[in-house]
């Protein structure tokens, strides 16, 4: 394998592994401790079978050419990797002749294939060369765009001097701008053709999507990441890589971007697309009507989009040079990404556009034959049940009522009969949504008190035969949402005459809209009243456009209730007032959502830094997706360090051998409390530099926290090292992270009483994930208790009865007590690998529960620290042992 250094073993175990897997088509499961090059082990591994793959192909594809040009066809046997007969059909018993045409029209049709396939690849090479070499080329498109801008600067100034002194003329064209709040005619309720916006005699409309690997990670600085390193490896210069992102991410239109929610951006942006469709129409038809001026995206140029594509497939991009080329070439990258997709040989993309089936169908990916690549894939069955799950609230039901029904009253004459057919069905729907909360769509949510307190969970079909909608075709009703952008409208409606923020026109036809804005105030001011906390003005403003479209979210509701009734459930939490109660659909089958990938697919990756424990994966996503055992493998390496860097611990007793067991009901107890604090205290003696305790919730954190502030034992912690917590607020977890290395780095060079700083965290938190304590930063890493999710989640029960109904018991153990152990393993596996970062680091782990040492609990432990393991029933022989630690680091330093 090609490689920029020298790779460790276990980084040639895992390619060969990887490259096996890719070649047989497997589903895999792979496993490498961060710090050991996992990100390179699969560009490298992965990229190499592409390669090798091309090659092979092209020499199959030359073979079987060779006949055709040199005359000689027909007249040599297809191989096996030649075509079957039509249809699968078998031929035997049929006439030679028969057989011997059958068999020289496949061989015909084969070559042209291959021929067609030839000249198209032929085509975009020369054209990608030619970009490349061609610097040329670059500056005339540049100037190009320049003159069209000065151009357009032009035609607008001249339109602003004539518009000048004009009047009634103006406030005429003012309202009549009007138009675009109007839902245009809903001819059918069957699907039609989505207008893409490129011209239709583009040859690149039906160009073949080559055999490619799709990268998906979680969050875009991990893709951005892992597109830095595809640049510095041996394929960076000869891989064909496209990014792929959301339009938050990746569009440079500023009005639109101001949006700042996700649904409101994608709803303008396609509001755009349809404007310049129409606009084209309406100005190749003669003789009617010009409409009224509608507004474009100045990025949506087809043109500037081919020139940003062939950019895309000369150069590897990450998403921030993606943005800065598209803002260069005024070109949008959303889209100009997509068009590079077919010719792409590797995509890099958000889990979530992956495995969203409408996403995905959307962006253009075509997974057939295709490999799948998803790394930091440990929250993976999350993921999938997060992405389909969705929940609305009272206030939002009866905020989109309220605006729907003025919306309808204001515009009815202009509205065709399905149109409003169809806005009758959701204001009926939202009216028994609210039923269903126990409250009245036509009174504010705030007022109106629950008598009926609590957590109901419903299976859908249940659900929708007892708000009286079963008989409502909701497949319908979601294609219509769709298609007619009704959100987008009623967003433009609202933002215009009802919004907290907006002033309404006082003229008689608006005076009947004063009850949407004052309905809207009501509820901005019932909230206040209810006490809540000040909102800082940039959540402000998001939550009030959140507001403003309430509708948006309704839609994913609806689409929700389309699930098969036995793959999830509707959850009412009916709470206080309608306004504060909620309607939510939780996704309890996420292989459902997943099957299709693996189905296409030639092959899936699933890879992760910890992937333990993997029970999870082979039996709630893969079995339950129709995967044969036989096609799933795992790989799983140790880690690079030596093994005398790294001391795992499971702490039984403390200093004063108080058993240490974080129940529910222990854990609370004062001389629990004091014990965790007595071990922390001998630990900040001998430990430098900085030590992280994750404890396994924020009130657990600052219930012990308040406990030792009032004991004193804060004070004496507060010798040896600055004391940091974890902030609640992401935008405030940078700044904590900076100022607790600072004092890191600060007391090691000063020297003196203080040894560094303690950094007092929650798993699952901001900082139990995606955050490097190497070094200095996180010299011990304390476990504090066992994290167990809340067993009285009603969510959690009803998944838990769902995995004792349809999966078999393992071992004697019940699925559901299996998936509590997981999903508690879990958080303690991604937590405690925060500490050991690469090679040459080190770090103690301190597991402090008793429990931990059970064999069922043990096993659950990344094999490279289970196998480093050491149980210690008493305090003394574990404090031993860090003391041995503590001298070999003075020996080293």
């Amino acid at each position: 394998f090609p490689f920029p250094y020298t790779p460790y073993l276990i980084q040639e175990r895992f390619m060969a592994a990887l490259y096996g897997a890719l070649e047989a088509g497997r589903v895999g499961i792979f496993e490498s401790p961060t710090g050991t090059g996992k990100s390179l082990s699969l560009i490298c591994g992965a990229l190499s079978w592409l390669r090798d793959f091309e090659e092979k192909k092209q020499r199959e594809e030359a073979r079987l050419l060779a006949p055709a040009e040199s005359g000689q066809e027909g007249k040599k046997p297809l191989t096996a990797a030649g075509p079957a007969p039509p249809d699968g059909r078998e031929t035997a018993g049929e006439p030679d002749w028969v057989t011997a045409f059958l068999q020289k029209k496949e061989e015909r049709d084969m070559v042209d294939r291959l021929k067609e396939e030839q000249i198209r690849r032929k085509k975009r090479e020369d054209r990608l060369e030619k970009i490349r070499h061609n610097v040329q080329l670059k500056y005339a498109a540049k100037r190009k765009r320049s003159e069209e801008d000065e151009t357009k600067h032009l035609l607008q100034l001249s339109k602003e001097v004539l518009s000048e002194g004009a009047g009634v003329d103006v406030l005429e064209q003012l309202d009549h701008n009007e138009e675009e709040l109007i839902l245009a005619e809903y001819e059918s309720d069957e699907e039609k053709k989505v207008v893409s916006g490129l011209e239709e005699d583009d040859d690149d409309l039906e160009e073949e999507h080559v055999t490619k690997i799709y990268y998906c990670s979680r969050t875009h600085s991990q893709l951005s990441q892992f597109v830095r390193e595809v640049q510095k490896s041996p394929f960076g210069k000869d891989t064909r890589v496209v990014s792929l992102g959301s339009r938050q991410n990746l569009c440079v239109n500023e009005v639109v971007r101001r949006l700042g929610a996700l649904s409101l951006i994608n709803d303008r942006c396609m509001e755009m697309q349809k404007n310049k469709h129409e606009k084209k129409s309406d100005e190749e038809s003669e003789g009617k009507k010009r409409r009224a001026s509608r507004t474009v995206c100045p990025f949506y140029s087809y043109e500037q989009m081919q020139f940003l594509r062939d950019e895309v497939l000369v150069e590897v991009k990450d998403i921030e040079q993606l943005v800065a080329l598209g803002r260069e070439t005024k070109a949008c990258p959303y889209y100009g990404s997509r068009y590079a997709i077919p010719a792409a040989q590797l995509v890099v993309l958000p889990y979530q556009m992956l495995l969203h089936e409408p996403t995905r169908s959307a962006a253009g990916i075509k997974l057939k034959d295709q490999v799948v690549i998803i790394d930091e894939a440990h929250n993976l069955i999350d993921t999938i049940t997060c992405i389909h799950s969705v929940e609305v609230s009272g206030s939002q039901l009866c905020c989109a009522h309220s605006q729907l029904l003025q919306y309808m009253e204001r515009y009815r004459k202009r509205l065709k009969a399905k149109n409003l057919m169809y806005i009758k069905q959701i204001l009926y729907l939202l009216e028994r949504f609210v039923a269903m909360l126990g409250g009245n769509v036509n009174q504010n949510p705030s007022c109106q008190a629950v008598s009926q307190t609590g957590t109901v969970l419903k299976s859908i079909n249940d659900f929708l035969f007892q708000s009286q909608i079963d008989n409502i075709n909701l497949f319908k009703v979601q294609r219509y949402c769709e298609k007619s952008l009704i959100s987008r409208k009623l967003f433009g409606f609202v933002e215009r005459y009802g919004g907290p923020a907006t002033a309404v026109k006082t003229n008689k036809e608006n005076q009947k809209l004063a009850g949407l804005q004052n309905f809207l105030l009501t509820l901005q001011q019932g909230s206040d009243k209810e006490g809540a906390p000040q909102i800082p003005p940039m959540e402000a403003e998001n939550d009030q456009l959140r507001t403003a479209s309430p509708l948006m979210q309704i839609e994913g509701f609806l689409s929700a209730l389309t699930n098969a009734n036995q793959d999830g459930r509707v959850i009412l939490s009916r709470q206080g007032t309608v306004g504060q109660s909620s309607l939510k659909f939780l996704l309890l089958n996420p292989a459902v959502h997943f099957a299709k990938v693996v189905e296409e697919c030639r092959a899936v990756i699933i890879a992760g830094g910890t992937m333990q424990p993997v029970a999870d994966f082979r039996e709630q996503l893969l079995s339950c997706a129709g995967v044969d055992p036989a096609r799933v493998v795992e790989f799983s390496c140790g880690h690079v360090i030596p093994p005398e860097n790294i001391l795992p611990i499971i702490l039984c007793s403390g200093p004063s051998n108080q058993q240490l067991e974080f129940t529910y009901q222990t854990r609370d107890l004062p001389q629990m409390m004091d014990e965790t604090g007595r071990i922390l205290c001998n630990l900040c003696n001998v430990v430098p530099g900085g030590v992280v305790c994750f404890f396994p919730s924020y009130e657990y954190e600052k219930q012990v926290y308040a406990h030792w502030e009032k004991t004193g034992l804060l004070t004496r912690l507060a010798t040896k090292k600055k004391i940091f917590q974890e902030p609640k607020k992401a935008n405030q977890v940078e700044q904590v992270l900076v100022e607790y290395a600072k004092c890191i780095k600060r007391c090691s060079q000063a020297g003196g009483q203080m040894t560094g700083a303690l950094l007092l965290s929650v798993v699952g938190g901001k900082m139990s994930e995606g955050i490097n304590f190497s070094d200095d930063l996180g010299r011990c890493v304390i476990m504090v208790g066992m994290p167990y999710p809340n067993i009285k989640s009603p969510e959690l029960q009803e998944k838990m009865t769902w995995l004792d109904k349809t999966m078999p018991r393992a071992a004697g153990q019940a699925p559901s007590r299996v998936l509590i152990e997981n999903l508690c393993m879990k958080a303690v596996n991604q937590s405690i690998g925060r500490a050991i970062r690469h090679q040459k680091d080190f770090a103690s782990i301190l597991l402090l529960d008793h429990r931990y040492a059970r064999p069922a609990i043990f096993n659950k432990l990344p094999q490279w620290i289970r196998e480093r393991t050491q149980v210690k029933p008493a305090f003394g022989s574990a404090f031993a042992e860090l003391r041995k630690v503590r001298t070999c680091i003075l020996c080293t330093a």
